[in-house]
């Protein structure tokens, strides 16, 4: 009993200065001890570290060698490519959020309106125990009809490189596919909800974010997990210009999300950026600098985790928000 109270003590996947509370999901760092107490035990034989990090290495040439091979010949790209953390201007000045949540209520003439369904561009990093990571692109095209039924579209595509294979984990093995692959296509009956993020977000700030905080059932709803309700908000919805003012307002509230600048986000938009650090990981909100309308959210890894085969500035996840 002693030695597995010192193993949970060592791996503390909850520690007490955490940004969740204890009945909501685990931050990246938790995710990673737990999972490290949860696995089999090992061998305590040591490998020195040029060999460990030597092996990773060959292991990752001896992947990208095999997929370059069936993407075609010598110089084609392997199409497990991560993408590169988007890069802010360095000659470009922040915009703060206040700033733009006046620029937005301006700009809140009712149109767009907002419309149930989402299209989202996504870019996910698949992490395997012994294996090196690979990043999953894909596409899903949310459509809701009048009597309340709805489609969903899933398929394997990468922007950056328009027609190119692209890599997917279907079936459970990472393989290469077509671009435009059909990974799912569904539709579900008619089905109604009058809970969060199934019933309609408002549109002014206070009811919005009482509403964001029922999404990920957190209050008080502090930045993280505002993030991470403001993904499921636009998973299921295309926010009208209403939604997304009140939606920058809410964010302007928020405590740590700094302005950082312009960037381009990976479906060559012009956004203006906003930072947040905590939990091993750095997350990249991206908004229209004159509407304020949720481009993307991008998270990458500010701490080495070599069980996984990631280091700092590794693109976690990333979502790109399409009308």
């Amino acid at each position: 009993m002693p030695d597995e109270l010192e193993l949970l003590r060592r791996a503390n996947p909850v520690p007490h200065d955490g940004p969740y509370f204890g009945d909501g999901p685990l931050d990246q760092r938790g995710e990673w001890r737990l999972d490290e107490l949860l696995r089999p035990p090992r061998p305590t034989r040591r490998v020195p570290r040029a060999r460990l990090l030597w092996g990773l290495a060959a292991t990752g040439v001896v992947l990208a060698t095999a997929l370059a091979a069936l993407v075609g010949g010598p110089n084609t790209q392997p199409a497990l490519a991560a993408p590169r953390p988007l890069t802010v201007r360095a000659d470009s000045t922040p915009v703060p959020l206040t700033r733009l949540a006046e620029r937005a209520a301006a700009a809140a003439d009712g149109s767009p309106r907002l419309r149930k369904g989402t299209h989202v561009q996504s870019w996910s990093l698949s992490m395997t125990d012994g294996k090196p990571p690979v990043t999953l692109p894909e596409e899903r095209v949310v459509r809701w009809r009048a009597d309340d039924s709805h489609t969903e579209l899933v398929v394997a595509t990468d922007p950056r490189r328009p027609g190119r294979p692209v890599l997917t984990d279907e079936g459970g093995d990472p393989r290469v596919v077509a671009d435009g692959h059909v990974l799912s296509r569904a539709t579900y009956p008619p089905s109604w909800s009058d809970a969060p993020p199934e019933a309609p977000p408002p549109h002014t700030p206070a009811a919005l974010r009482a509403y964001l905080a029922e999404t990920v059932r957190t209050e008080p709803l502090g930045t993280p997990r505002l993030l991470d309700a403001v993904g499921e908000l636009l998973d299921h919805w295309t926010l009208g210009a209403r939604e997304s003012a009140a939606l920058v307002r809410v964010l302007a509230d928020a405590k740590g999300l700094r302005a950082v600048g312009q960037v381009t986000d990976r479906l060559g938009r012009p956004g203006q950026a906003y930072v947040y650090e905590g939990g091993g990981g750095r997350r990249m909100l991206i908004l229209d600098p004159r509407t304020g309308t949720v481009l993307g959210l991008e998270t990458t890894f500010t701490r080495d985790a070599p069980e996984y085969g990631v280091k700092a500035g590794d693109v976690m996840d990333y979502n790109a928000w399409m009308r």
